[in-house]
Parts: structure tokens; sequence; C-alpha cells
């Protein structure tokens, strides 16, 4: 499945990836000389290897690729919900103490997407009740959720959403 396009949409320098068709690369037989490497393109609900891709806050939801709390974000304009973690919520929070958290854990999620490559692994279903697509994140091969939970951010997902509020 090849993802859409967008014209518009900048890698940030440096990170630009050049994607041509094998057929050419033989055809010119010069691949290797021009130290070429070649990745098939990736779709990012599924693919294993994932990505370097920059990501900014969800502001006015125009972003691409952006965080939306401590759970969610948007990763090539498809919403994409951490499988693995309970978080806090940040609209509306229900206490001063969840409303920290969650943007703790938000600002955090932000940081460790940003630090590496991310890659999307499918659970045993495929959307929330949102539509949000459900996924495992890891960054550079590290669980997101693990490394959330670890630093106190978030709890493992048990099955329902908890409070954060005592």
């Amino acid at each position: 499945m090849n993802r859409p396009t967008d014209p518009h949409r900048r890698r940030p320098a440096g990170q630009r990836r050049l994607r041509l068709p094998l057929a050419l690369i033989a055809l010119a037989g010069c691949g290797g000389a021009l130290g070429l490497v070649l990745q098939p393109a990736a779709t990012p609900l599924s693919a294993p290897g994932g990505e370097r891709i920059a990501f900014s806050y969800c502001r006015d939801g125009s972003a691409l690729n952006c965080v939306v709390d401590g759970d969610t974000f948007r990763m090539d304009g498809a919403r994409i919900r951490i499988a693995d973690i309970d978080t806090p919520e940040t609209r509306p929070a229900r206490c001063p103490r969840e409303a920290a958290l969650g943007a703790a854990a938000t600002r955090r999620l932000h940081t460790l997407l940003n630090a590496g490559v991310v890659a999307l692994h499918p659970i045993d279903r495929d959307t929330d009740r949102y539509g949000r697509k459900l996924r495992r994140v890891t960054v550079d091969g590290r669980g997101v959720g693990d490394t959330l939970v670890a630093e106190g951010l978030v709890r493992p997902y048990r099955g329902r959403r908890m409070g954060w509020c005592d």
C-alpha cells in the first residue's frame, strides 16, 4: 500500500530520501557507483523498520506529524493511539494533578518521537472507537510506552482507563 504524498511536506535538512524504481537503477547500471541506498516505500502504519520524522505539537489540526497528548499523535496525517499505556487526560483534566501529569506526558512523548526512528507495530485490534490506529510504538527499537511507564508519567493499559485524581 502506498501512502499519499504531500508535495508541501518537508523533511528536515539531511533527511530527504531518494526513492527510485529498481528498474531505473538496473537500467542505469550505476546504483552502487553512485552510492545510492535503496529503500522500499514504507507504509507508516505497519512498517516495522520505521522512519525518522520531525514532530510538532498539534495546535490547529493541520499538521501531518504532531503530538496531540501523552498517548496520541499524528504520523503522515494518520491518528495513532499508543496501545499499551493509560495516560492522564489533558482536555479536560479532572484535577490539577492529572493536568500536570498529562502535560508532562505530552512533552515527553514529543521529545521521544523526535529522538530517533519511529516504528509502529500493529496489535490485535486495528482501531479504537474514535477511529485512531492502535499501535505499539518504538523509537530506535525501544518501546515508547515502556519508557513513559518507567518514568512514572503513564501506566500500563489494563483494559480500561483509570482515574488519576486522588
